[in-house]
């Protein structure tokens, strides 16, 4: 039916794609991990996914070009010579401004420059060596959907309404790869190349983990934020949730009805919870 190749497969949001999109046996459900053997162990031990025989996986690191560029050649005999949909979902992250403001992670500078240069090299730089690299085998595909999930805390509006102080330095690294989203659509629409940026809502992935008295507190503070911007929120929502959301959105956006370089959410608009 469809050929998806999805990045970061080895967790999270990741696995959940690749365990959902593979459970059509006529996909073929390619995943990119850092260490292939140990996601192959997972999905060996995984009794839902351990007999799929449409789930492949590459081996590479978004920092690494020549790598990547492996990955797109090994690839290639797997799908034909073609991809319908690459899901860039692969993102670095490591809590240093999950809860505090821009201004107060200025009292590390030397850990917010580090961390800050890390997520642009991923999330900004790495993504946009993944597109090139696999866009000759997205032209020849049928859906031609690229897809980069990205967050709502990289939209300015809703920051400024709510005041969204967390998140800040991730968050840009987000917003830089949304306006490259718009860029690459303004480059391959008249090919027929679907890019779009979408935020897959507030996911339990264990991203707020052991916190400390005063960052609960913190977060007790932007769960309010979130309830009172969306009053059916109750809190962070399953991955199983999530990317049966995104995939319908994914399934539904299209060129022709305006999604080209977009941003928008799971739920298909603009509300990001």
């Amino acid at each position: 039916m469809s050929t998806i190749l999805i990045t970061g497969t080895s967790r999270g949001l990741g696995y959940e794609f690749l365990r959902q999109y593979s459970a059509t046996p006529e996909n073929t459900v390619l995943g990119i991990v850092r260490n292939k053997a140990v996601t192959a162990e997972k999905i060996a031990s995984d009794p839902e996914l351990s007999n799929r025989t449409n789930i492949h996986l590459l081996e590479a690191d978004l920092t690494n070009y020549a790598a990547l560029k492996k990955a797109s050649e090994d690839a290639a005999p797997i799908t034909g010579g073609k991809l319908d949909i690459l899901i860039a979902n692969a993102a670095y992250l490591d809590g240093f401004d999950a809860y505090d403001a821009v201004g107060k992670l200025g009292a590390d500078p030397d850990e917010l420059t580090k961390y800050f240069r890390q997520l642009f090299e991923v999330n900004v730089i790495g993504n946009v060596h993944l597109f090139n690299i696999f866009l000759p085998l997205i032209l020849a595909g049928h859906d031609k959907k690229v897809i980069a999930i990205s967050t709502g805390f990289a939209d300015p509006v809703f920051t400024n309404e709510w005041d969204i102080e967390p998140g800040a330095l991730y968050a840009s690294s987000k917003a830089a790869m949304n306006m490259l989203v718009a860029k690459y659509s303004a480059q391959y629409k008249k090919d027929g190349v679907l890019f779009l940026s979408i935020c897959p809502g507030m996911v339990e992935t264990s991203h707020y983990k052991n916190p400390t008295e005063e960052q609960k507190a913190q977060l007790g503070g932007l769960m309010q934020k979130f309830q009172q911007y969306a009053p059916r929120f109750s809190g962070p929502s399953t991955p199983e949730k999530s990317i049966a959301s995104l995939r319908k959105t994914i399934a539904d956006v299209s060129i022709e009805k305006g999604h080209g370089g977009d941003f928008i959410s799971h739920l298909g608009g603009k509300r990001w919870l």
